[in-house]
């Protein structure tokens, strides 16, 4: 298969930084723009589980425990919102629910090495200066 390339982040700048510190933070950052693509099927929040009352008196329960309920806990234009999911959809929500989670660090953590290299960047210029 071949391989893709990914998305190019780039800052205009007249060095990039050659550092051991650096070179780790580009490979990285390669490895995870080339793994996660953006899928159609991830999904932000959380799922859990609650137990409720169907509100009958003589259910078992009004006196125990509830029954199960899965619901999809997210943010949606500024407000939290839940969203409840059927028995049956459990599973593949979950998985939704953790490659979004996984898309979301892996993107943090592009950010975080770009915002590295720009630093690691700059430090050899204001040395530079320094000695002038």
């Amino acid at each position: 298969m071949p391989r893709q390339t990914p998305p190019v982040v780039a800052f205009k700048m007249n060095e990039k930084p050659k550092s051991p510190q650096a070179a780790r933070l580009r490979q990285r950052k390669f490895e995870l723009v080339c793994r996660f693509q953006i899928p159609e099927d991830l999904l932000p929040g959380s799922l859990s589980q609650v137990q409720i009352r169907c509100g009958k008196p003589t259910c078992h329960c009004a006196a125990g425990d509830g029954h199960p309920a899965w619901y999809l806990s997210f943010m949606a234009g500024g407000k939290k919102r839940k969203q409840h999911v059927p028995h049956a959809w459990v599973q593949v929500v979950r998985q939704s629910v953790e490659a979004g989670r996984q898309y979301q660090d892996a993107v943090r953590e592009v950010l975080a090495a770009n915002a590295e290299l720009l630093a690691l960047a700059r430090k050899p210029r204001k040395q530079r200066q320094k000695r002038r």
